[in-house]
């Protein structure tokens, strides 16, 4: 496997924003007070969030350590291998202290959560300059996890806070190749990779064989940041007894345009099980008015009558969201 390549906080910018592949940033955030605390003890990490802690509830993933088994389905796919619960986050902090082993009998994961709601303040004294974005920030905690691929559609900067993690990354041009779960039942809201990385099976998966000659390694410590561009695959392990990571979440769009995960699903309700010839039309139809659409598209049509054919506005946004919204309750 390759390893992303890296630049140092020093050559950290805003043009690194819009790469379509990942860079690690070393040492990005090693300035942060918990990353300090982190590095001091497990227990100045913990103390230093209790700090900010004022009794939010949170979701949390739970289940039974099993040499580092991912956060995924039961055997059959009929249901997934971890229990959810609703909790204090103090609560969490506890358990994840009671199990701080290598052979840790519990493993708890708090995925993402928004920082300000659970831990208000925090960003204050340990954010990033991020100019004319606003992103989402999030905050994750846990003891030894595995994550399995996944995408996310915004862009995302991952910073490591507290203990060590690996992301290891393929482009989404790898999706057939990763074999992908269910899409409507997901262990956190998006799709999965049936692959086990760590032992795969190429009898029962083998085209994952050319998934590994695409797929990317990072490493990361304590104060380490990594860029994670929209839509490509991230499987994440993180190894100590206490990982705390704190992420940014931005599209590279306006915010009164549609979910594309949306459209997926729309299509596939209404075009994919259509006869071969009528989803030929069909796909051509989207590549004239979606994926290749230019300005021979509508040249033909005055300006003003062009309606929601030209650039989009959050009005007409609106406007094709509520008439999407009066078709699905026909």
């Amino acid at each position: 496997m390759n390893q992303i390549p890296s630049i140092s906080k020093a050559d950290f910018d805003a043009g690194l924003f819009n790469r379509q592949t990942p860079v690690i940033v070393r040492d990005l955030v090693a300035h942060w007070p918990l990353v300090a605390a982190s590095k001091a003890s497990n227990a100045a990490a913990d103390a230093y969030l209790r700090s900010f802690y004022r009794d939010a509830s949170v979701q949390v993933f739970t289940r039974d350590a099993d040499a580092g088994k991912p956060f995924a389905y039961n055997e059959d796919l009929s249901g997934l291998n971890f229990q959810q619960v609703t909790t204090k986050l103090d609560k969490i902090l506890d358990k994840i202290g009671d199990h701080q082993s290598a052979s840790a009998s519990e493993t708890h994961y708090m995925g993402s959560t928004t920082l300000d709601y659970c831990l208000p303040s925090l960003s204050e004294e340990n954010s990033l300059p991020f100019g004319d974005i606003s992103p989402l920030t999030s905050i994750w905690i846990g003891n030894q996890t595995t994550v399995p691929a996944h995408y996310d559609v915004p862009d995302n900067l991952a910073c490591v806070c507290a203990g060590k993690r690996r992301f290891t990354l393929f482009p989404p041009d790898q999706l057939a190749n990763l074999y992908i779960g269910p899409l409507d039942l997901t262990p956190a809201g998006q799709p999965i990779s049936l692959v086990d990385i760590k032992n795969p099976d190429f009898d029962q998966h083998p085209k994952y064989k050319e998934a590994v000659q695409q797929a990317q390694v990072a490493d990361l410590e304590a104060g380490d940041g990594i860029f994670i561009p929209s839509m490509w695959w991230h499987h994440v392990e993180s190894f100590s007894d206490l990982n705390i990571l704190i992420n940014y979440w931005w599209k590279q769009s306006e915010g009164f345009l549609g979910h594309p995960p949306d459209a997926l699903l729309h299509g596939i309700m209404a075009l994919r099980d259509l006869p071969p010839e009528q989803r030929k039309i069909w796909q051509k139809m989207f590549d004239h008015y979606v994926f290749n659409v230019d300005e021979d598209s509508t040249s033909h049509l005055p300006p003003a009558q062009r309606g929601i054919l030209s650039p989009l506005t959050e009005d007409k946004a609106r406007q094709l969201r509520a008439q999407l919204l009066s078709n699905l309750n026909r």
